[in-house]
């Protein structure tokens, strides 16, 4: 497989993913993401925005999200984010700390 087809795939693929949450599965909330996975859509939109600025387009975090959710974060909020039980919020303290202790 040449790189273009490579490149094309794996965008697809993304772009697919991206679908799937933000239409499919718009239940499944981002802590629940970062509990089982060590990623979210906030991660998705953050890698979104570095990989932008790594090719010298500037984007921030805000512009980053809007871009990645098509509405602001207040929207998605509103629309879809339930508040986070104690029992996911002490889950994600653990996988947080998990996540960043591997990273380093």
């Amino acid at each position: 497989m040449d790189d273009q087809t490579r490149i094309e795939l794996e965008a697809a693929a993304f772009r697919r993913l991206r679908q799937h949450l933000m239409e499919d599965r718009t239940d499944v909330q981002n802590i629940d993401m970062m509990n089982l996975a060590g990623f979210c859509r906030n991660c998705l939109s953050r890698w979104y925005q570095e990989a932008a600025n790594e090719r010298g387009i500037e984007m921030g975090k805000t512009e980053a999200r809007e871009l990645y959710y098509g509405m602001t974060m207040d929207e998605w909020k509103a629309n879809y984010q339930t508040e986070a039980s104690p029992d996911k919020q002490a889950e994600f303290e653990v996988a947080f700390k998990e996540n960043v202790t591997d990273k380093q």
